[in-house]
């Protein structure tokens, strides 16, 4: 394979990057072209002031091959190479490769950026990698195989829920009084005729539905801290590449005409990625966030969805909901 350390993703197809990633070891909506673009014009919404772009691209016979998207950031006390999304808000990172070229790829990349940037880095510390990826097994038979000193630790949880077309067989899964609270409030919700739920449509001006989106975010305060201007600005650059390629998935559940709760999600590889929320406090008697998780789940089962995915974190409502624990790791490797 030949290298190249490229200075900018413009150097890059977008194209050709999203191709080879519809057929990498790992394939998901933070890996693809426009949210890397996107994670590295903010930054990760303000998460790093310092870094350095590390774009590396593979090719074989011209073509594109493999591609690692990193930076150099200090972290730890150490100059360290990170995959570009690290660390919070993208759930899931890896590199870009086929998994018939992953091993020599992996191979390939440190020698390359251990002769290329030999004083730049001292240590490789990349997260959010899936539980499953080849990856973690690659990285630890070349730090083996280098004498470099290699850790892998669990680093989240990401809750999934598998389903199979029915809902009901979906609820004979949760738990018995689980099972009876998401029924007995959908059926509150839909009595009181006050409770909408729709999606926004693919055609749809995007803008207000954001909007709307984010007054709901912040009615938690932990997310009105979270969501600062430059966050707000990366979340939105991303949402409007998702929703141009059509792979963004909102949908609001109104009571008395009002937004009353919402979820951020990307519908991508057949399945639902659960990216964000926020709920109303003002109708808290018919439970606006349930009935909607609710909906969310059983609007996948009618359209053939296999797996909603709740992404990184612990909260309790994702194990109510019947959501079973994979995790993302993070693998580190010291020279």
């Amino acid at each position: 394979m030949d290298y190249k350390l490229l200075n900018d993703f413009s150097e890059i197809d977008s194209q050709a990057w999203n191709d080879l990633l519809n057929e990498s070891v790992t394939d998901t909506p933070f890996l693809r072209y426009e949210y890397q673009t996107a994670w590295w014009r903010h930054l990760g919404g303000g998460e790093w002031k310092d870094a350095k772009l590390v774009l590396v691209a593979a090719y074989e016979n011209d073509k594109l091959t493999g591609i690692a998207p990193l930076f150099i950031a200090e972290y730890d006390n150490h100059p360290s190479l990170l995959l570009n999304g690290s660390i919070e808000i993208s759930d899931y990172l890896d590199v870009i490769v086929r998994a018939e070229d992953h091993a020599r790829f992996i191979s390939g990349l440190l020698d390359f950026l251990a002769s290329t940037l030999p004083d730049s880095w001292s240590k490789l510390d990349w997260y959010n990698l899936p539980d499953d990826s080849p990856t973690l097994a690659a990285l630890k038979a070349e730090g083996e195989k280098r004498g470099w000193t290699h850790l892998e630790e669990v680093y989240r949880p990401t809750p999934r829920i598998a389903l199979n077309n029915d809902f009901e067989e979906y609820l004979s899964r949760v738990e018995k009084k689980q099972r009876h609270e998401i029924r007995r409030k959908m059926r509150r919700a839909a009595e009181s005729g006050r409770a909408r739920f729709y999606v926004v449509p693919k055609d749809a001006d995007i803008e207000p539905e954001m909007e709307a989106f984010f007054h709901l975010m912040i009615q938690d305060p932990n997310k009105a801290l979270f969501l600062k201007d430059v966050m707000r600005h990366q979340i939105s650059h991303a949402i409007r590449a998702a929703h141009e390629l059509g792979y963004l998935w909102l949908a609001f559940l109104e009571v008395d005409g009002v937004k009353a709760a919402a979820l951020l999600n990307f519908d991508y590889k057949g399945k639902l990625w659960g990216y964000n929320s926020g709920v109303s406090r003002e109708y808290m008697e018919l439970s606006p966030g349930w009935v909607l998780m609710a909906q969310v789940i059983q609007w996948c089962c009618e359209n053939g969805r296999y797996e909603f995915d709740f992404m990184r974190g612990d909260e309790d409502y994702k194990y109510r909901f019947g959501g079973v624990n994979r995790f993302v790791m993070r693998a580190k490797l010291s020279r």
